[in-house]
């Protein structure tokens, strides 16, 4: 087995799992640690990995062969693709260990310290069973300004690392959610009990958090954001696209959705008011208000610039659409769209006027989803305009939207998921 003689189990997070072959079959996104009986310290059993689907399953640890930092390679033999669940004498290290609250015993002469778990280490003894021996811990200085430093104690030196917590922070599991996209963080949020799961959310910033409640089922959104001060829940809010926040205020109580919006900034709050006055299941409803519009004289040179915002969608950023001033929405009167590749193949001082497709024919606010979902397969299509009656550019529907709203309500519920494959 290629493996360090101890490895680090907060570190293995996010790493590809890859089989025999070469082949990716998941991610690695926890590690299972079973409490013994005795004194003795606890054992790594295996890894949790999340597959296709989203559908998390359990990696024994004698089927590795070779963990380190850029990889888990596993060996010959099946998965067993059942979803995994946690038994009673078991921990996750990321979901139940990390910023843990613990104390550490001196070594020799000296106070007992307190600290947050940071990462935990294994080894493997002579009996070749995989132990915790290390616990990675960051001191607690009672200070604001100044963080603790890190230090490495023996698991028997470790009070508070077993049995319920006196308290669990986050500042350790969101710089390691950090790095996962939205939707893999989503898929963590899930894993996790209620009250856990609303203090992680709680604790990340609201750009990030408005980014992952877009990619939750709608009731562990209303719940997130319910557990949330109101004026808090109406930043998260401002900063959620248009038709995700309208979709998520819809699920609450109209007394409710009328506090959220009137806290929310009056511009913010206009184009989500207005996609929720629109009958569901219509353009109206799940159009994003915000495509990237540009008016005639707009050079390619220009248009590229705006599409090249990271902030934008990749569905959002591959077309422009083009109308008179004014260029927010409701706009002048809509002229037509430009596809990006349009955009790299002409001069960049050439003028986008010159370049749309006007052969299309926008939607209305009261165009069905079948009918959209008809029409921008016909004409292979990401996104299409939205307009009213006098031709002014409203929005744009985009495959994801249409995906969206056409799946079943809780096709983003992992739970559920299971359940119909089972």
């Amino acid at each position: 087995m290629t493996m360090g003689t101890r490895v680090y189990l907060a570190r293995l997070a996010g790493l590809p799992v890859f089989d025999p072959n070469g082949d990716r079959v998941g991610r690695v996104r926890d590690a299972v640690v079973r409490l013994r009986t005795t004194n003795r310290p606890p054992q790594v059993v295996g890894l949790v990995a999340e597959m296709a689907l989203r559908r998390r399953i359990f990696l024994p640890i004698g089927r590795i062969t070779s963990m380190d930092a850029e990889a888990v390679v596993l060996g010959t033999g099946s998965l067993n693709l059942r979803r995994f669940e946690k038994r009673p004498n078991e921990l996750l290290v990321v979901e139940d260990l990390l910023d843990r609250r613990v104390s550490v015993a001196p070594d020799g002469d000296g106070p007992e310290q307190s600290g947050s778990v940071l990462d935990i280490g294994m080894e493997l003894n002579r009996n070749t069973e995989w132990i915790i021996t290390r616990v990675a811990v960051r001191e607690h200085t009672g200070r604001l300004t100044r963080r603790g430093h890190v230090y490495q104690a023996e698991y028997d030196r470790v009070r508070g690392m077993v049995g319920p917590a006196d308290a669990q922070g986050t500042a350790n599991l969101i710089a390691l959610l950090d790095q996962l996209r939205p939707a893999d963080v989503a898929n963590a949020l899930q894993d996790m009990p209620d009250a856990r799961r609303n203090e992680v959310a709680a604790a990340m910033d609201d750009r990030r958090l408005a980014d992952v409640l877009e990619e939750l089922p709608e009731h562990d959104q209303v719940e997130i954001l319910v557990a949330l001060e109101r004026e808090r829940a109406a930043d998260v809010l401002e900063r959620m696209d248009p038709d995700d926040a309208a979709d998520l205020l819809a699920e609450l109580p109209q007394t409710e959705q009328a506090v959220l919006l009137d806290l929310m900034e009056p511009e913010e709050a206009a184009p989500v008011r207005q996609l929720m006055s629109y009958r569901p299941g219509t353009a109206g409803s799940v159009m994003t208000s915000e495509p990237v519009i540009l008016t005639p004289d707009t050079t390619v040179a220009e248009a590229l610039a705006r599409i090249r915002n990271p902030e934008l969608s990749s569905v959002v950023a591959a077309q422009v659409f083009v109308a008179r001033a004014p260029a927010a929405t409701p706009t002048g009167r809509y002229l037509g769209m430009v596809h990006f590749q349009r955009l790299l193949r002409e001069p960049p001082a050439s003028i986008v006027g010159g370049l749309v497709d006007s052969g299309i024919e926008p939607l209305r606010t009261e165009t069905g989803l079948l009918e959209i979902t008809r029409r921008m397969a016909t004409y292979d299509l990401v996104a299409m305009p939205v307009v009213d009656s006098t031709n002014r550019l409203l929005g744009a529907v985009t495959v994801d939207d249409v995906l969206d709203h056409s799946l079943p309500r809780d096709w983003r519920d992992r739970d559920a998921h299971d359940e119909g494959a089972a």
